[in-house]
This record gives C-alpha cells, sequence and structure tokens, in this order.
C-alpha cells in the first residue's frame, strides 16, 4: 500500500482539525458531559471511522479495508479495557467532575504522540527483522493468557516511571486551580495537580500500546492503517469514558474476550512468521476471516456479560 505524502499531510492535519475543535468546545465550557452529548460524539466519531474505512475499501481494496476495520474495532475494544484504569486514576487523584474532559483530551493527544513514534520504530523493526514476529505473537498469546488468569480481579493503577520523574522534578502544588496546569506561588511558578495527571493519563496510554500495537500489527503491517486505527480508537474514548462509566461493571466477560482476541492474533502471528520461513503447514489467516473472529467474539463476550448482568439481577431477590 503506497500512501502519498500528501495523503498523510491531509489525514494528519484533518484529525488534529477534529481534535482542536473537541478541545476548543470543552474549553469554552468544562463541565461534566449529559448522556446525550456523549452518544451524540460516540456516533460522530464512529461514524467518522466507518466512512474512512468504506474510503479505504473503496480506493484500496477489500483487503486493506478489512485490515483498517479489524485493526479500529480491535484498538476500540482494547481502549474500552483500559478505561477501568483511567477510572482509577481520575479517583486517586481526586480530580474534579468539570475539568475531567480537559484532563482526558490533553492526555488522549499526548498518548496519540507517543503512539506515533511508537509505530514508526516498530514499522521499522519489523521491516528489517521478520523474527520480531515470533516475539510479538508470543508476547500477545502470554497477554492473552494473564487476561485469563486475572479475569475478575479489580484493576490497579500503579505509578510508572515517567509519572514517579514528572512528580520528583515538576515542583507542584497541593490544590487544583481549576483547569490551570500551572500556577505562581510566592513568586514560584509551579505545576498543579491538574498536569500530573495528564501525564498520568498519557503515559499509562502508552504502556497500554504494548499489546495493543504488536496486535494491530498482527492484523496489517501498513502504517498509514496502523496510525489512522489508533487515531479513531482514541478520539472517541473521552466520550467513551463517561457514557460508558457506570456499564464498565456490567462487562463481566471483557476480559475473556479480549483475552481471545489477543491470543488469536498471537497466533496469527506465529503462523504467518512460519509460512514466511517456509514452514509448509502454516496457514496464512485472510483478513477477513479474522475481521469475522474479532467481531464475533466481542459480540458473543458482550451479550453474555449482559445476560449474566441480568440473570444475577434476578436471583437478589430470593437470595435476601
Amino acid at each position: 500500500m503506497n500512501v502519498p505524502v500528501w495523503l498523510w499531510l491531509v489525514t494528519v492535519i484533518g484529525l488534529a482539525a477534529v481534535i482542536c475543535l473537541d478541545f476548543y468546545l470543552i474549553s469554552r465550557n468544562p463541565r461534566d458531559p449529559s448522556l446525550k452529548e456523549c452518544t451524540a460524539w460516540i456516533a460522530c466519531y464512529v461514524t467518522l471511522a466507518v466512512l474512512f474505512g468504506l474510503g479505504v475499501f473503496a480506493f484500496a481494496g477489500v483487503e486493506y479495508g478489512g485490515e483498517f476495520f479489524a485493526g479500529w474495532i480491535t484498538e476500540y475494544s482494547l481502549s474500552v479495557d483500559n478505561l477501568f484504569v483511567f477510572v482509577i486514576i481520575m479517583s486517586s487523584f481526586a480530580v474534579p467532575r468539570e475539568y475531567r474532559q480537559k484532563v482526558l483530551s490533553i492526555g488522549i493527544v499526548i498518548a496519540l504522540l507517543m503512539r506515533g513514534v511508537f509505530i514508526l520504530v516498530g514499522y521499522e523493526a519489523i521491516t528489517r527483522f521478520h523474527w520480531l514476529f515470533y516475539v510479538f505473537g508470543a508476547f500477545l498469546v502470554y497477554t492473552a493468557w494473564k487476561l485469563m488468569a486475572h479475569k475478575g480481579e479489580e484493576e490497579e493503577f500503579e505509578e510508572n516511571a515517567m509519572l514517579r520523574l514528572a512528580k520528583r522534578f515538576l515542583p507542584a502544588t497541593e490544590q487544583y486551580e481549576g483547569a490551570r496546569i500551572t500556577t505562581r506561588v510566592d513568586g514560584r511558578r509551579m505545576v498543579t495537580p491538574m498536569l500530573i495527571v495528564m501525564v498520568a493519563i498519557g503515559t499509562t496510554d502508552l504502556l497500554f500500546a504494548l499489546d495493543s500495537i504488536p496486535a494491530i500489527f498482527g492484523l496489517t503491517q501498513q502504517p498509514y492503517l496502523v496510525f489512522t486505527a489508533n487515531a479513531f480508537a482514541l478520539m472517541g474514548l473521552r466520550q467513551l469514558f463517561f457514557l460508558i462509566g457506570g456499564l464498565l461493571d456490567k462487562l463481566v466477560y471483557l476480559s475473556v474476550g479480549l483475552a481471545v482476541v489477543l491470543g488469536f492474533i498471537g497466533l496469527k502471528l506465529v503462523m504467518e512468521a512460519l509460512h514466511h520461513d517456509g514452514v509448509a503447514w502454516a496457514p496464512v489467516i485472510p483478513i477477513l476471516v479474522s475481521l469475522a473472529v474479532i467481531v464475533g467474539t466481542l459480540a458473543v463476550t458482550t451479550a453474555a456479560s449482559l445476560w449474566k448482568v441480568r440473570h444475577d439481577r434476578k436471583k437478589e431477590p430470593a437470595e435476601v
């Protein structure tokens, strides 16, 4: 897939314009968004992603169109799982509800910029060292095993190295100063907890990329599709935080579904690496089959989660 420079520029400028508009609307009227507003924004972002995917279908073919949709759905699903930790971070830093949108938006922009670098490095690495597909595949299978082994356990937030460095070298106030990230105390410039929590969101999301980036490289090796799939998944994450914040506990089998998806992609990577190395029995799994497995798995686990929650609620009165 030969993507010209002008298309890269148009895509990046277009995505930046949407993000800037979103951020402007947040800064203009900071508040806790309504359910209706979040639903409208998510519908808008999903529509943009679907239209973009259909454009890839039309101009690049079924193969690349399928790769975009498979990558986008996988990244979006992994982002939903990440929201568990984002909720914990917001609670740990006691972020005022009216400023949580701004924190998420800036944190997501930081994550997108850092993921751009991560994608570039990852692409250069896999094109030079094909054996990395074995490493990526094994890592995804291991991640899937960890998700299955720890299913049902509560997520915990642990400070990463970048966050510890930020807290160590940036003098911060104890209190929030509205939505400001810096303030002056006794003539000394200091940062507020707002900046620290933004670093926490951005760097934590980057750590999540350790499994999401290899996962999408298992579906497509096209950096343009990898970047755009990640961008569309992250762009709707802020609204998703507020929309399903109260529904996260209902997705009881989400980690199981994600484990199946990551395990499948990991095995797909290993099979393709073996096929590349001349192993005749190793199949190459078509992207449309991968898309069907991903969508089917997530649909089944979501339906099963909702059924279990409804079934447990029906049993509660009888147990009282």
